[in-house]
């Protein structure tokens, strides 16, 4: 019971501070754009915890299990990538006066590469938010709702409910605000965990980080196997195009800064949290390292799944109720501030960009109750057909469903006097990830090379060739005499 009465508090407590901040006066504008009223830091705090999401708080300590703290070297990279937002896409959004970033494909390729980014968005958006709820709600299900009589199916109908319940009115504006709570609560109990941690361990912080330091599943950098999926230039390229596609090109988290008051604020915004995410991933791996220790220590079996070490220790009890309370509130933390940015988002872009009436705000509350009921069966669904670690497995999916649109805004940025045949764009789209299927497959057959994530760069590039070429198929049929 533990558990349920910290979920109901700290409900209680995010409401509270949703309805304080959103005010009585919220309509389409507050809900889609925030009435462009945002303070940069605030937004930038936010974000962290937005980013960071349910699924690093459980996978990212159980990685150095398999793969070291290798994925710092993505992480490195997402810097670059967060740079490359804040210098090359941004004063795109803003010159353009953007609600939704893809309004832009409409304006430069034509109204079915539009609707093309429109629709992978909220396919992309709808999978790889299912994917990382599912976490949570898999957690809070094996370990405290099974145990009371609750079934999975309610579980995350309750859960998804919630999240409606404090985004509805304020949408965008709400989850600036709530995102700093949540952030400030998933950090605060990321720290005491660790503390509690090195304290079973009999040490001071200091004694832990050099324990960290001197294990060997401290190795971050790999130069030496380019086949392997963990060789740092792939690792590093693919955090930066990881970054650009899945911020840079994605509503959901541009939607929060194209709130700022001005261009050069959200651009200190993207930089400030840019940087963030190397020390705070830094930390969960470190947890990871630590939690290995322990459980040497103890003569603990290690989990045969990575997503199952902190819980192990965090969850069931076994570093006392203090870790339990903590863990609930820095998982729930994580996974609510994604979640709830993703539906509003979803929100958003369904009916600015699919059903074009911004300004009808019975058919946003709608569109909001609908999402959330489909975000309910994609959870569901997922729980079915899961068989991966599961940021691995998102990483994956987005490979697929982003590459897409980065070769879209890539074509539409970098090629500013050409346009694609746009009736060929939605062909294109759906081709490209089926072609580079087929080479992962391929490859792997003939060489034995296994792409990772730098599946997305592939996807990316083909669906540039792609639309590069329709450009010269048009232009050839126009001078063909008739």
């Amino acid at each position: 019971m533990t558990i349920v009465l910290t979920i109901l508090v700290y409900f209680a407590a995010l409401y509270l501070f949703s309805r304080i901040m959103t005010g009585r006066k919220a309509n389409n504008e507050t809900f889609f754009r925030g009435n462009r009223k945002s303070p940069w830091y605030m937004v930038a705090f936010g974000m962290v915890g937005a980013s960071i999401s349910g699924i690093t708080f459980v996978s990212v300590p159980g990685m150095v299990m398999k793969m070291d703290m290798t994925y710092m070297q993505t992480c490195i990279g997402f810097i670059f990538g967060y740079f490359a937002i804040a210098f090359l896409l941004l004063p795109v959004y803003y010159r353009n006066n953007l609600t939704t970033i893809y309004s832009y494909l409409g304006n430069r390729l034509g109204r079915r590469s539009y609707k093309t980014g429109a629709w992978y968005f909220l396919l992309s958006k709808i999978i790889g938010a299912s994917v990382r709820f599912y976490v949570v709600c898999i957690i809070l299900q094996d370990y405290v709702f099974t145990n009371i009589g609750i079934s999975f199916e309610i579980t995350v109908v309750i859960m998804v409910a919630l999240i409606w319940l404090y985004t509805r009115k304020g949408g965008i504006k709400t989850l600036v605000w709530t995102d700093t709570f949540q952030t400030t609560c998933l950090f605060g109990a990321l720290i005491l965990i660790i503390v509690n941690v090195a304290s079973s361990l009999n040490m001071s912080l200091p004694e832990a980080f050099h324990a960290i330091n001197d294990n060997s599943m401290s190795r971050i950098f790999v130069f030496d196997d380019p086949k392997s999926t963990q060789y740092f230039w792939k690792q590093f390229l693919s955090g930066i195009f990881i970054v650009i596609v899945m911020t840079g090109l994605d509503q959901d988290m541009m939607q929060k800064n194209l709130t700022c008051k001005s261009l050069r604020e959200a651009q200190k915004d993207m930089c400030t949290y840019g940087f963030a995410f190397v020390p705070a991933n830094a930390l969960f791996l470190g947890l990871g390292i630590l939690l290995v220790l322990l459980a040497s220590k103890t003569d603990s079996p290690l989990p045969s799944s990575g997503d199952s070490l902190l819980p192990m220790f965090a969850a069931t009890g076994y570093l006392g109720e203090t870790v339990v309370i903590l863990f609930t509130i820095g998982i729930v933390a994580a996974s609510f501030s994604s979640a709830d940015s993703a539906l509003t988002a979803l929100t958003t872009c369904f009916c600015v960009d699919v059903m074009e009436k911004a300004d009808d705000e019975k058919l946003r509350r709608k569109t909001h109750v609908i999402l959330c009921s489909i975000f309910v069966v994609f959870i569901l669904l997922f729980k079915m057909v899961n068989s991966t670690s599961v940021i691995d497995a998102i990483y994956i999916i987005c490979s697929y469903t982003y590459g897409p649109l980065l070769g879209l805004f890539a074509f539409a940025i970098l090629c500013p006097r050409l346009r694609p045949m746009d009736k060929a764009v939605p062909y294109i789209a759906i081709a490209s990830p089926i072609v580079c299927y087929a080479t992962d497959y391929l490859t792997q057959m003939l060489w034995g090379y296994k792409f990772g994530y730098e599946l997305l760069m592939l996807n990316g590039t083909l669906t540039f060739i792609g639309l590069l070429c329709s450009r010269y198929i048009q232009k050839a049929a126009y001078q063909t005499p008739s």
